[in-house]
Formats: C-alpha cells, sequence, structure tokens
C-alpha cells in the first residue's frame, strides 16, 4: 500500500497540532504528513503581551517545528496556490523556483491576518500585534519612545514620544495596553527625568464595551482598572485618521503620537484567495462540524479547515452560529479534524466537532487580571495566576512549559529587563555607513 500524503497548510495552532496528532496517530506504511510554513516556528500568540513586556523570553513564546514535528516532513516555504480539482499546491521556497506538491487530503489552516481598514496614516505609521516580530518591535519602541523623551528638553517632542495609542478593545488590544503600560510604569523608575503622569496611554474602541468574549460587568471592571491607572479610555470612538502621526479620532479630538498599536480584529488569509475553494461572505472556507470542506451540501473529498479561517458551525449554539476565532476552538479543532482523517483513512465516518466555549482570561498586567471560567468570574490577582496556569498547561512541548515558568519565577527574585534592542531591527546600519568611508 503506497502512503497517502497529507499536506498541512500553515503550522499555527491549527497546523502545529494537527500535524502532531497526525504524525502519532498514523505509521509511516499509511501516511507521510508534510508541513508548509514559511515561518520556522510556531507562536503561541496568547504569550505575545508576555513576551512584548518582558515577563518572559521571546524565543519561549514560540515553538520550533523541526523539534516537535520530527515525524514530519516540513517545507520552509508559502503556499501561493491550491487547486484542489488536480490536488496539487504550489509553494514557494525562501529560496529558489516553485514546487508543485501533490496530495490525498490538504488541511488549509493558513490562519488569518489583522483587519485593517482604509484610515489615512494607518499603513505608515500602524503597527500590528500578530506576531513575535511584532511583539519584540513594539517592546523595543516603546522604550525607546522613554529614551526620546528623557533626552529631550521640547515639551512637543516628549509629548508626542509619551503618547501609545491602541486601537482595538477585544483581548489583544487589552492585554497589549495593560501589559505594555506596566512595563513601562516600572521603567520609569530608571528615567528620573520622567514621571508616570507624562504617560498617555490611549485606547480607542469602535463599540461601547470592551472584550466582547465576557460578561458586560466583566469588561465594566477592566475599564474600571485601566482608568484607576490614568489610561484615556474612549469607547464608541472610531480611529478616523493618522497622518504624520496625527491621531484623529471620531469624537473630534486630535493629538501626536509616535506609536499606535493596530488590534482591531482579523480577516481571514489572503492566501485563500489562491485556491478554488467554497468560502462564506466573511471570505472563510466553509466546513461541516467534522471540519470537511463543504460546497453547498457536497463534500469537498480530501479537504479539510479549522480555525480562523474556516467556517465552522457551533453546534451548542443555535443554527446559524460559527465558532470564534480564538485558540481555544483551533486547538480541539485541530485535534478532531486530525482524528477525522485518520478515521476516513481507515475506513470510519467522522466525527462532529462540539465544544462549548469554557469561558477567557486575560492579563492586565502584573498580578492583575480578569477570567470568566464555566460562569466562574474572578478579578486581581486569581484571574492573573489562572491566565498564567491556563496558557502555561496549553502552550506546546514540554521544553517550552519548562522555560516559561523558568521565566516567570526568576522574574519573582530579579527585576525585570527594560534595555531596548532597537538596533534588532537594522542591524546592518553601523556597518554599511562604516563600510562608505
Amino acid at each position: 500500500m503506497n502512503p497517502k500524503r497529507i499536506l498541512v497548510v500553515g503550522a499555527g495552532h491549527v497546523g502545529l497540532y494537527a500535524a502532531l496528532r497526525l504524525s502519532k496517530k498514523l505509521s509511516s506504511r499509511e501516511a507521510e504528513v508534510m508541513v508548509v510554513d514559511p515561518q520556522p516556528h510556531m507562536t503561541y500568540q496568547p504569550f505575545l503581551p508576555e513576551a512584548s513586556a518582558g515577563n518572559i523570553s521571546p524565543r519561549h513564546a514560540v515553538v520550533p517545528l523541526r523539534r516537535e514535528l520530527r515525524r514530519c516532513t516540513v517545507v520552509a516555504g508559502a503556499v501561493t496556490r491550491i487547486d484542489h480539482s488536480r490536488k496539487t499546491a504550489t509553494v514557494q521556497p525562501i529560496v529558489g523556483p516553485t514546487r508543485e506538491i501533490p496530495y490525498d487530503h490538504v488541511v488549509v489552516a493558513p490562519g488569518s491576518v489583522s483587519r485593517t481598514l482604509p484610515i489615512p496614516g494607518l499603513h505608515e505609521h500602524g503597527i500590528g500585534f500578530k506576531t513575535i516580530g511584532e511583539a519584540i518591535y513594539l517592546r523595543n519602541h516603546v522604550l525607546e519612545q522613554l529614551d526620546v523623551a528623557a533626552a529631550t528638553t521640547d515639551p512637543q517632542v516628549r509629548r508626542q514620544a509619551l503618547t501609545f495609542v491602541f486601537v482595538g478593545g477585544g483581548y489583544a488590544g487589552i492585554e497589549a495596553l495593560a501589559e505594555m503600560e506596566d512595563m513601562a510604569r516600572d521603567a520609569l523608575r530608571y528615567y528620573p527625568e520622567l514621571k508616570p503622569s507624562d504617560m498617555r496611554w490611549v485606547l480607542v474602541e469602535a463599540t461601547q464595551r470592551v472584550l466582547p468574549e465576557v460578561d458586560r460587568d466583566m469588561g465594566a471592571y477592566t475599564v474600571q482598572q485601566l482608568l484607576k491607572r490614568d489610561m484615556d479610555i474612549r469607547l464608541d470612538t472610531r480611529l478616523e485618521s493618522c497622518v504624520d502621526g496625527v491621531v484623529k479620532l471620531s469624537d473630534g479630538d486630535s493629538f501626536t503620537a509616535n506609536t499606535i498599536v493596530w488590534t482591531a480584529g482579523v480577516k481571514p488569509s489572503p492566501m485563500l484567495d489562491a485556491t478554488d475553494f467554497p468560502r462564506d461572505d466573511r471570505r472563510r472556507v466553509t466546513c461541516l462540524p467534522t471540519l470537511q470542506v463543504v460546497d453547498g451540501d457536497q463534500v469537498i473529498e480530501g479537504a479539510w479547515s479549522a480555525g480562523d479561517c474556516a467556517a465552522v458551525p457551533d453546534l451548542t449554539k443555535p443554527p446559524g452560529n460559527y465558532c470564534s476565532p480564538s485558540a481555544q476552538h483551533a486547538v480541539r479543532q485541530a485535534q478532531r479534524m486530525a482524528d477525522n482523517i485518520v478515521a476516513v483513512l481507515r475506513g470510519r465516518e467522522p466525527v462532529d466537532y462540539k465544544h462549548k466555549h469554557a469561558g477567557s482570561v486575560a492579563s492586565l498586567g502584573l498580578h492583575k487580571g480578569v477570567a470568566q471560567v464555566y460562569g466562574i468570574k474572578m478579578t486581581g490577582w486569581p484571574a492573573w495566576f489562572m491566565h498564567r496556569t491556563y496558557h502555561m498547561s496549553r502552550i506546546p512541548s514540554f521544553n517550552r512549559k519548562v522555560r516559561v515558568v523558568v521565566d516567570w519565577t526568576l522574574a519573582f527574585v530579579l527585576k525585570r529587563e527594560v534595555v531596548a534592542l532597537g538596533q534588532l531591527h537594522d542591524p546592518r546600519e553601523e556597518f554599511a555607513e562604516a563600510s562608505r568611508k
């Protein structure tokens, strides 16, 4: 029997967990699992705020693919097209010509990208918060702004450097804002020229509440806690322009800022536009509860999808509802999908995915948090502890769990690192300047 080839497109939460499970459950005689992703690692996104704030090492928020997927074939490249009618995928390796990879089953899991709007100046001055590179950049940038403010005698330059704007009041925006403010406030002990009241932290949210995944009272508590830290919370407000760093809001306010972080939602990866899979009105791949791709009532044999890029019916809710784009669903969908692929290869019927959302946890900085899990609501230190415990248990591999716990343990004993390594973002600049002379 010739082994089947299972092509996994993307190595995020869905891709990594699905490939791990498939490689463990299938022998080499049954199937070859091939994973294609341009990055050599999977990013555990819930740890991005902690990595950006210096609570853990950025390397410990990512999982190396080749070490974890030893029984899989890993291809470093980007899938540029999928022609399922021929069951082939076109891959652009990091270097060299494109190659066509045939497959028997494909797992479509390229994930999502930041959902941006055509706001003047956003492309030039905004930064997202979805990758480890963006998290490292934001940390260095914020600390660099403290240096700028401390060195200048111009009050306008100082005010602009110390104004930090975060657009989007979901989990990504709230955690990024709270963790970065916590880090910057901690760093001010080394800046006698500055005081906490010099900093201005602004949250811009288009709706009338934050953290829509939890009850309104928990969202209100979060806003109250941020207000106690003298943050500027703008609800029911939109960013209208940020040309040349001049932030203009829909409530009429205008001010300058060197830091504009965009965390206002996600959309399916644009890579899906180069496929022949059916999509819904939000451009997600349409799926059955079994995670099989479906076109109307017709199941597309050999095609599977899950996670942020897939429209998966939520069987715990009334018809017409779909699973939210969260890591909680993505990991469980990946495991169910892998089991279903194994079942189909062995001649059995696939099983529906059904999971009632357990709740949500969020960090609001060191020793501060909010949690709503299985109807139980917690705030403060207990919620922060639950946040850390839950995500430590969920990050893949024992290696990463140990490293994260060691980082946290050392942080109790040693002071937080607050040095900016801005040269990381343009390491050749000094050499290039020297070589011109």
